[in-house]
């Protein structure tokens, strides 16, 4: 087995690159700057953009992975508002290229997506549940499903997750649970939606679940996240509880209030008995992956 994986300077990525460092499994990382990870050696990384067609072919061609894990995406929900045509880019065309490849060398792609492809009347959802996404960036990660789906691949796996935490080197991008520390450890008060369900994921796990998917050269479309299913109220609630923070600077408000450039779908979570039964997956508590989170920011900051 040989494994690519894209986007390895992100949450994700750093944590698929930990795991396989771990491993005797032969892989490449590769981000669209240069490598954030201080213990990867040096012939285990390249860069690479996937909005890229001849980087992309280059990059198969040279390395020849069995499978491809793709974790690089435009998630900024807002940010694809505004900018539609980057976020299409990214979301769709890239992944457009990346099952090319895979389907002239026969590779595994095992693509990322978002519960953000379902419009939240009827959570939690079954990997058979009809998606309708609400926001530019849902619709780009639902086309981009069905462009997979609808390939000649002969191996691929979309897999499904929910609000990703954690804390890895350099990171770009903070997440509810820094955010939620940060300010209630800085005493500043915060407003929280008590109207949006979520099932929030440690990366370490959907890492496992990513190359479970690859190990068991899984096919199909599979839900990997956190296993309770929590208002962000009550997630930023948890943070303070587990941190002993004080709480009542925690204002509850209604997500109609915050005036976000998109649409959030109100009620999310996963049924993940099919991840369980099909590849064994076993996602820790948020009280687990608050306690990974204290080890993480010890070793990174």
């Amino acid at each position: 087995m040989k494994i690519l994986i894209t986007g390895s300077n992100g949450l994700l990525g750093q944590n698929i690159v930990q795991q396989l460092i771990q491993s005797d499994i032969e892989f490449l990382a590769t981000s669209k700057g240069e490598n954030r990870i201080s213990n990867l050696p040096l012939s285990n990384y390249q860069k690479l953009d996937i909005t890229n067609p001849q980087e992309v072919n280059g990059i198969v061609k040279s390395f020849q992975p069995t499978a491809i894990i793709n974790t690089a995406a435009m998630t900024n929900v807002d940010a694809c508002e505004s900018d539609r045509n980057a976020c299409w880019d990214m979301n769709v065309n890239a992944v457009k290229y990346l099952v090319e490849a895979c389907e002239s060398n026969n590779i595994h792609l095992i693509h990322l997506s978002t519960d953000f492809v379902f419009d939240g009347e009827n959570g939690p959802y079954k990997e058979t549940d009809t998606p309708n996404p609400l926001s530019y960036y849902g619709k780009s990660k639902f086309e981009a499903e069905k462009i997979i789906q609808n390939s000649d691949l002969k191996k691929w796996a979309i897999a499904r997750t929910i609000i990703v935490y954690g804390v890895v080197e350099q990171m770009s991008r903070s997440n509810v649970v820094l955010w939620a520390k940060s300010a209630l450890e800085k005493g500043e008060p915060i407003n929280v939606v008590d109207d949006q369900f979520r099932s929030p994921t440690h990366a370490s796990d959907l890492a496992k679940g990513c190359l479970l998917i690859a190990q068991k050269e899984a096919s199909g479309i599979y839900h990997l996240s956190g296993k309770e299913v929590m208002s962000i109220l009550e997630l930023v609630e948890k943070v303070a509880d587990y941190y002993q923070l004080d709480k009542s600077i925690i204002s509850p408000i209604k997500s109609t209030t915050l005036n976000q450039a998109a649409k959030r779908p109100p009620y999310t979570g996963f049924n993940l008995e099919k991840s369980k039964q099909d590849l064994g997956y076993n996602p820790i508590s948020f009280e687990e992956g608050l306690a990974l989170v204290t080890q993480e920011l010890a070793k990174h900051q």
